[in-house]
């Protein structure tokens, strides 16, 4: 049975209002265990609040993965100019998605979270960190066999954290049944790391938390 949720977001200690929506209980127990959402009850009312600078730090995070990887000389060398571009052009576009939810959850706009806007640019971060995800995973198992073992363990220890990132990005998109206007849902169900996972992965990637 599906509840009433109330949806927030807070940044910078402000609190915004971002509309109702459904959630079940077992969603509502999952999304409450991680470091991104609070969960709160007033009688039937279940207030699910979004960290919005939490949801900025997994976009950095996936910024700082493909600085990572492409800083280690012998597997940037390794997975060629042609794989190096095509990282470059799914960084540059999670650039673009976080700078623009960033302006979306700033301090003067109210965000709706039916505003198919709002959600389109939530998606977008969502679906560009799975792309950098994609690319630099499949680079590395490209170059795994040409670069030494230090080398791989370091590209693959940044991989494996963005890894962590992009399923608590998911499990928290993933937890919230509300109505969508535009397309379905970005990601099938997904078990959300614990927060101790979460917050060692954005460590690894250099995020302050």
């Amino acid at each position: 049975m599906n509840q009433r949720v109330n949806l927030m977001t807070v940044d910078g200690g402000r609190r915004r209002f971002l509309g109702i929506g459904l959630m079940s209980a077992t969603a509502i127990a999952a999304v409450a265990t991680l470091s991104a959402c609070t969960v709160s009850r007033t009688g039937n009312v279940t207030t699910v609040t979004i960290n919005v600078a939490e949801i900025k730090d997994y976009g950095q995070a996936g910024l700082n993965a493909v600085t990572t990887v492409l800083s280690i000389g012998a597997v940037a060398s390794g997975i060629g100019a042609s794989t190096v571009g095509i990282i470059t052009l799914a960084d540059t576009a999670l650039s673009t998605a976080l700078n623009s939810f960033s302006a979306a959850a700033g301090s003067t706009l109210t965000i709706s979270y039916d505003d198919t806007d709002w959600k389109s640019r939530v998606d977008s971060v969502l679906s560009a960190l799975t792309t950098v995800e994609s690319d630099l995973s499949a680079a590395i198992t490209g170059v795994s066999a040409k670069v030494s073992s230090s080398d791989l363990s370091d590209a693959n220890t940044a991989l494996n954290a963005l890894s962590t990132i992009v399923s608590a990005f998911k499990a928290l998109l993933d937890g919230v049944d509300v109505p969508r206007n535009v397309g379905a849902r970005l990601s099938a169900s997904s078990p959300a790391p614990a927060p101790t996972q979460v917050q060692q992965a954005l460590k690894v990637l250099g995020v302050a938390t």
